[in-house]
């Protein structure tokens, strides 16, 4: 197994409470991680530390390592060069008030491409590896606030793509969907893993079985088990996390 991000002794205090403890973690390139435990357990926490986001929270105090490519992130990457790289989609659907196209074009043309030859390509592949592109190449110049919650979030994923990361991280990117829009996210994760490393926050036990090849289970800011979804779902080592899967908590 190929790592693309190596995560070693990462703890993180917001002021005095300790929400992540001791993570240590290799994440596997070209493959989609889920990351799941109960609310408040320090998943969403955690998929926050690999690109940086939690810079925006005051008092946050974080150490260890987080090493990308052989830089710790925290100490050796620009920031703009960091999330170019690490692309992150949220839980609701957050498109900018403009149109389609542009919403697309907005990364690229931040990082300086201008040409419009070359932007029209950007936003046709990025909708294409997001599966929209059939239902929306004829709206690109609507405002992108007319597309279903599901188109919208499809939407941001391709918005992200649009800039070549090499990492996807999600946070619940389904739990505003409805159940068909929440399929086509679904199969969608499962193509971009060829070209993209995944990892998704879910609460959902079902998506993280169907979708996911590695799993990690998060527990009071530590992880209690991590290893193949098949592994962690069927053969659990811990009785915390059979008990978890099986619903007896959580």
């Amino acid at each position: 197994m190929a790592t693309t991000i190596k995560v070693k002794d990462l703890n993180l205090y917001y002021g005095s409470m300790q929400a992540l403890k001791n993570i240590n973690l290799d994440i596997e390139k070209n493959a989609v991680t889920a990351l799941i435990g109960p609310s408040g357990c320090g998943k969403s926490t955690f998929l926050r530390t690999l690109d940086r986001m939690n810079d925006l929270i005051e008092n946050v105090k974080i150490t260890g390592e987080v090493i990308y490519e052989g830089k710790n992130i925290y100490k050796d990457y620009d920031i703009m060069e960091l999330r170019k790289k690490i692309g992150m989609v949220f839980q609701k659907p957050n498109p900018f008030p403009m149109s389609i196209y542009d919403n697309i074009a907005y990364g690229p043309r931040i990082h300086g491409i201008r040409n419009k030859s070359v932007l029209d390509g950007i936003v046709e592949k990025s909708l294409k590896e997001a599966a929209l592109w059939d239902e929306i190449k004829d709206r690109l110049k609507e405002s992108a606030y007319g597309l279903s919650g599901g188109q919208q979030q499809r939407l941001c994923i391709s918005r992200t793509l649009a800039v070549a990361p090499e990492i996807l991280l999600m946070d619940e990117p389904t739990s505003a969907l409805d159940p068909i829009s929440t399929l086509k996210v679904e199969e969608l994760m499962d193509s971009l893993k060829k070209e993209y490393t995944v990892v998704i926050v879910t609460h959902n036990m079902q998506q993280a079985g169907r979708i996911s090849d590695n799993t990690v289970f998060f527990l009071s800011g530590e992880i209690v088990e991590n290893g193949k979804t098949e592994d962690i779902f069927y053969r659990p080592m811990d009785k915390r996390t059979e008990d978890y899967i099986t619903g007896r908590f959580g």
